[in-house]
């Protein structure tokens, strides 16, 4: 029924390592002081916020804002 092939969005040609550039992206997505991280905490704090306009604010920042559009842009090292 299903026909499942593991395939990336784009080819990807790697040709040599550069772990400073790795350790730059990982600090991104999985640092304390990460993008990700950053949009975790907006997300979260949107549930503690007894102001439903400041919940909402919080929820746009957390989903939308800068900090997921950094994400996104380290797909260009």
């Amino acid at each position: 029924m299903w026909n499942y092939e593991k395939r990336l969005q784009y080819p990807v040609n790697i040709t040599q390592t550069n772990p400073q550039i790795a350790q730059v992206i990982i600090s991104q997505f999985g640092g304390p002081d990460g993008e990700l991280s950053a949009s975790m905490r907006y997300l979260s704090q949107r549930y503690t916020m007894p102001y439903r306009e400041v919940a909402g604010l919080l929820t746009d920042i957390g989903r939308e804002a800068p900090e997921m559009f950094h994400l996104r842009g380290l797909r260009f090292f």
